[in-house]
C-alpha cells in the first residue's frame, strides 16, 4: 500500500572516537505520517508516524562522498511512500590525505589488509542505529521503526562502506548499492586489482549505471594499467560475494550515470565532472532504481514476491543473479 502523506524529523548524534568540530552527524528520518489536523500539527509541523502501517522496517542511505544528503530526498521520500522509514544523514568530518567533507564515514585503519574484516569500515552506522533506538523509544516516531528490519543503501563511497559493514549488524537483513564495489585502493597498501570480500552476510544488490564515467575514471586507484578493462561492479559481484541461491542481484540501467541516482546534482561537489552523459531522462533512470530498489527491499524485509525484479524491461535493465 503506498502512503500518500510523508514528513521528516531532524536529529543529531556524536560519532564516537571523532574530534570536534567534526564530531555529529546530522539526520533526517522520513516517514509516513498520520494526518489528523490538530492545533499541534498547525502550530508545530510535527506530525505522529502513522500507526496503521508500522512499525516500519528502516532504510539507512548512506551518501557519496561531498554529495550531501539532500540529493537523497526523493529516493528517501518514494522509500516512505513504499512503507519503509527512511534515514539520511551529513556528516562533514575528514576525508583522505587531510581534506574535510561530507562522508559516510570511512574508517582507513580498518580499510587495510591487515585489519581489514575486524570491524565495520563505516564509523556511523552503529551511532546512527543507536539514535533511532531513542526516537523509536519516545515522540513522533514512538514505536514506528522497526529496527530489527534494517536495510543499507549507498551511493559510490557510501556503498562501498556498506559492503564493508552490513555483517557486523545482526539486524541488517539486506545491504543494496548504487555505483559502489569493493576494489581496494593500493594507497592503503592492497595489491593491484584486487577485489577485497565484502561483509555482508544478507542478500545484495548491486547497481549500477551503464554510462558510469566517475568507476571509469579512478582506475588508477586501484593499480589498473592502461587499456586494461575496468569493471569493478562485475567483479564485486562474480567475486567479493558468496552464493546465495540466486538472492544476490546485478542491475545494470541503460544510460544511466554515476549521479542519476541524486537530485539535484551538485556541480560544484564531489566529482560529476568525471561522470559521462547519461543516455536516459533523469526522472526514467529515478523511476527505475526506486523500482529496483524498492522491490528488492520488499522481498528481504517484507517477505514479498522475488519475482518482482525480473518485471523491468530487458531495454532499460539487464539483471543477473548469484
Amino acid at each position: 500500500m503506498t502512503r500518500s502523506t510523508i514528513r521528516s524529523l531532524w536529529s543529531a548524534v556524536t560519532i564516537p572516537g571523532a574530534e570536534a568540530p567534526y564530531a555529529t552527524a546530522h539526520l533526517k528520518v522520513h516517514y509516513p505520517a498520520l494526518v489528523t489536523g490538530s492545533d499541534a500539527e498547525r502550530l508545530s509541523g510535527v506530525f505522529q508516524a502513522d500507526p496503521a502501517g508500522g512499525p516500519y522496517p528502516v532504510v539507512l542511505v548512506l551518501s557519496g562522498v561531498n554529495v550531501g544528503q539532500d540529493a537523497y530526498r526523493w529516493l528517501a521520500v518514494e522509500l516512505a511512500r513504499q512503507g519503509f522509514a527512511a534515514v539520511t544523514y551529513d556528516w562533514v568530518g575528514p576525508l583522505f590525505a587531510g581534506q574535510v567533507g561530507i562522508t559516510p564515514g570511512v574508517d582507513l585503519a580498518l580499510a587495510r589488509p591487515g585489519t581489514y574484516g575486524d570491524g565495520p569500515t563505516c564509523q556511523a552506522i552503529e551511532p546512527v542505529l543507536r539514535r533511532l533506538a531513542a526516537l523509536h523509544a519516545d515522540g513522533p516516531l514512538r514505536g514506528a521503526l522497526d529496527l530489527d528490519r534494517v536495510a543499507l543503501f549507498g551511493h559510490s563511497a557510501g556503498g562501498t562502506v556498506a559492503l564493508q559493514s552490513g555483517r557486523f549488524f545482526p539486524q541488517v537483513r539486506a545491504v543494496a548499492t548504487y555505483g559502489a564495489h569493493t576494489m581496494v585502493s593500493t594507497m592503503l597498501g592492497w595489491p593491484a586489482g584486487t577485489v577485497a570480500e565484502a561483509l555482508v552476510d544478507s542478500p545484495v544488490l548491486l547497481l549500477a549505471g551503464a554510462e558510469d564515467g566517475v568507476i571509469a575514471a579512478s582506475a588508477d586507484r586501484y593499480g589498473a594499467a592502461g587499456g586494461d578493462p575496468h569493471d569493478p561492479v562485475s567483479r564485486t559481484f562474480d567475486e567479493a560475494l558468496k552464493d546465495r541461491a540466486g538472492a544476490h542481484v546485478l542491475a545494470t540501467v541503460a544510460g544511466a550515470n554515476h549521479f542519476s541516482v541524486v537530485e539535484p546534482a551538485d556541480p560544484t561537489a564531489a566529482r560529476s565532472f568525471l561522470d559521462r552523459p547519461s543516455t536516459v531522462g533523469g526522472s526514467t533512470a529515478r523511476g527505475v532504481i526506486a523500482g529496483l530498489l524498492s522491490a528488492f527491499l520488499r522481498t528481504h524485509l517484507c517477505g514479498g514476491d522475488p519475482a518482482a525484479l525480473d518485471t523491468f524491461p530487458p531495454d532499460l535493465v539487464s539483471v543477473r543473479r548469484r
